[in-house]
């Protein structure tokens, strides 16, 4: 090719360079608290906005601060999908919706049943809490699989209240991400309904609507956002071979000590899981096998 024609080319790639980032930068933005939201958000609107996840991965949604910049950033947001009562959310949203008093705000864990737990981490409708405040409420609605057809739900709910000239589009994208779902919950179903009853380890209660809707026990080593005493750990143990759990689940946001000493003393196999990773699907299936291989 002569180097005229290179130039050209090049001039063209460019061109078609500025017009992607125009076009993307020209996209709105919808801001999310955790990944799995993000997950949810994109299936049904992602092509129309920018979806915008303001805690990282790696970090915990229990006590992430945010920075001046990712405020600025929700600021600039269209809208913001909150997933409940998350600890990030119980000490921020309050000053996010003062300082932003036109930010359309919407609550994703509307029409779920929502759970407490004790400091054990098991299932009921007392106590509970976040590491910012006390709420009563467990927050981790989207690690079930009823939670998360809610969740799609509201979703939809949101985009067809920001733009419901879109809603057609948004409607179509949402039957999709249920079948999507309820193909999740087939391989869930065939993996966990065999195994009512059955017990397992973790050290954050994170799976307290996935235990609660297939008849688990989760035995939880955090106590009140704190390191679990000799006492309680000695009680796990004991509650662990009663059970006969067979897989102590770990989370990079969260210390694995206890757990591996837990594991080491009753037989546990040692599972990483990530509820907080954006593949919501493939997740929901890693954990439901890690049970069932038991």
């Amino acid at each position: 090719m002569k180097k005229g024609g290179i130039v050209c080319v090049f001039a063209a790639l460019l061109l078609l360079a500025g017009c992607g980032k125009r076009q993307s930068e020209e996209r709105a933005v919808i801001s999310v608290t955790i990944e799995p939201q993000r997950y949810f958000a994109e299936k049904i609107g992602g092509a129309d906005y920018v979806i915008y996840t303001v805690v990282p991965s790696g970090q915990s949604p229990e006590t992430y601060d945010p920075t001046p910049q990712q405020m600025l950033r929700i600021g600039d947001s269209r809208a913001y999908l909150q997933i409940g009562y998350i600890g990030f959310e119980q000490a921020w949203m309050h000053t996010i919706r003062e300082n932003n008093p036109d930010l359309a705000v919407f609550d994703l864990s509307e029409g779920i049943a929502l759970a407490g737990h004790d400091a054990a981490g098991h299932s009921h409708d007392g106590d509970s809490h976040s590491h910012h405040h006390h709420t009563g409420v467990d927050p981790h609605v989207w690690s079930s699989i009823g939670g998360a057809k809610v969740i799609a739900r509201n979703t939809l709910d949101a985009f067809l209240s920001i733009d419901g000239d879109r809603a057609d589009y948004y409607r179509q994208n949402y039957t999709l991400l249920m079948k999507e779902i309820e193909e999740t919950e087939a391989v869930v179903d065939s993996l966990l309904r065999p195994l009512a009853g059955r017990a397992f380890v973790i050290y954050h209660p994170a799976l307290t609507y996935l235990a609660a809707e297939y008849d688990l026990l989760q035995l939880c080593i955090e106590m009140e956002g704190k390191e679990p005493s000799p006492s309680h750990l000695k009680e796990l143990v004991e509650q662990a071979r009663a059970y006969k759990a067979g897989v102590a689940f770990i989370q990079r946001e969260f210390d694995q000590k206890n757990a591996a000493l837990i594991a080491e003393e009753t037989g546990c196999r040692l599972v990483p899981i990530n509820p907080l990773s954006y593949h919501w699907n493939v997740e929901m299936i890693h954990i439901a096998r890690a049970l069932s291989d038991e």
